[in-house]
Formats: structure tokens, C-alpha cells, sequence
């Protein structure tokens, strides 16, 4: 009779410890996962209140430039939010690009795997059993490298960006490296 208290206890040890092992799991996961955002979400340090202060004026500044290239009739997103590509690179109407399946801007893009389509067009985007997303039926795809390129390049001339060896696939040389290579001699 002395086996019954031990099965007994062997099996509430293993109910107990397959509860926990059913549990603890979830509740880490949801304590990372709060984690993560709030780091993500300050970028993962604390920024000081002038950080804070000039990523807001920048913000302020770009909504003021959206607001100019609409009068101009040279932005239109596909997405919620600011386009900062779609600024720097001095407007362009995403919309028409998500349309026309000519592929869209890396900001959009991701924008729109992240749930954000604007509400006009937000109906017409889904997911295909790949979990890619598809706007009317069709792959939503990122612009050719030939255009971000050129993208990147009109960017360069409006913000003064010194990234033209980048872009045309010269690396500059590093300030280091040219101080420490030693001048050649002529004969």
C-alpha cells in the first residue's frame, strides 16, 4: 500500500512541473516582449530631453516640407505617417507606384508590411500564403536598385549629403588611411 503515496507524489511533482513548463514560457515571452518595445521605442537608450527636443523640430520641419511638396503636387502616400524618404528625395507619389506594381520606396515598403497603409487603399492590401504582402492581388516589391540609387542621389543634391563615391560605387578613401599613406617621391 505504500506505492500509492508515491505514485501519488511522483505524479503531482510531474503535474506541477508540467504546468510550470506550460506557463513560465508565456510569461517570459510577454515580459521580453514589453521589454523590447520600450527599448525599441527609445531606441534602445534613454534619450536626453534636447534629443528629444530636436527630433521633434525635425519632425515639425518635415510635416511643414510634406506640406509644401503637396502644394506642389509632388508627394502622395501610399502609407500613414510621414515618408522622410519621400521628402529628402524631394516628393514622389507612391501611390501611383503601389498602382501602376512599378515597386515602391524602402520606407513605404516597409510601411506597408507593417500594417500602415493609408486608409483609402487599405482594403486592397493583403497578404499572400507567403505572408508577403500584395496590393490588389499583386507582389508589392521594392523599386530597382538603379532607382533608389537615383533616389539617393537627389537626396545627396537637396540635402548636400556627400555620399556621390557611395553611389557611384567608389568607396572614398578614409581620412586615417590617407593621412597614414606616405607621400610618393618623384624622380
Amino acid at each position: 500500500m505504500r506505492t500509492i503515496p508515491k505514485v501519488a507524489g511522483v505524479l503531482a511533482v510531474f503535474a506541477i512541473g508540467y504546468f510550470a513548463g506550460q506557463v513560465a514560457p508565456q510569461l517570459t515571452t510577454q515580459a521580453v516582449g514589453q521589454e523590447d518595445a520600450a527599448a525599441s521605442s527609445e531606441g534602445g537608450k534613454a534619450l536626453s530631453e534636447e534629443t528629444k527636443a530636436k527630433i521633434k523640430a525635425a519632425a515639425d520641419a518635415m510635416n511643414a516640407a510634406v506640406e509644401a511638396l503637396k502644394l506642389d503636387q509632388a508627394y502622395t502616400s501610399a502609407t500613414k505617417g510621414l515618408n522622410t524618404f519621400g521628402v529628402l528625395v524631394g516628393g514622389f507619389d507612391s501611390l501611383k507606384d503601389l498602382e501602376d506594381g512599378r515597386g515602391v520606396d524602402p520606407e513605404t515598403f516597409a510601411a506597408l508590411y507593417a500594417g500602415l497603409a493609408a486608409d483609402e487603399i487599405a482594403e486592397k492590401v493583403g497578404r499572400d500564403p507567403e505572408g508577403r504582402v500584395t496590393y490588389n492581388g499583386r507582389l508589392v516589391r521594392m523599386y530597382p536598385v538603379s532607382r533608389i540609387r537615383a533616389l539617393y542621389s537627389a537626396r545627396a543634391a537637396i540635402t548636400g549629403e556627400d555620399i556621390a563615391a557611395e553611389l557611384d560605387g567608389k568607396k572614398p578613401a578614409k581620412k586615417a588611411d590617407a593621412e597614414a599613406a606616405p607621400a610618393e617621391e618623384t624622380n
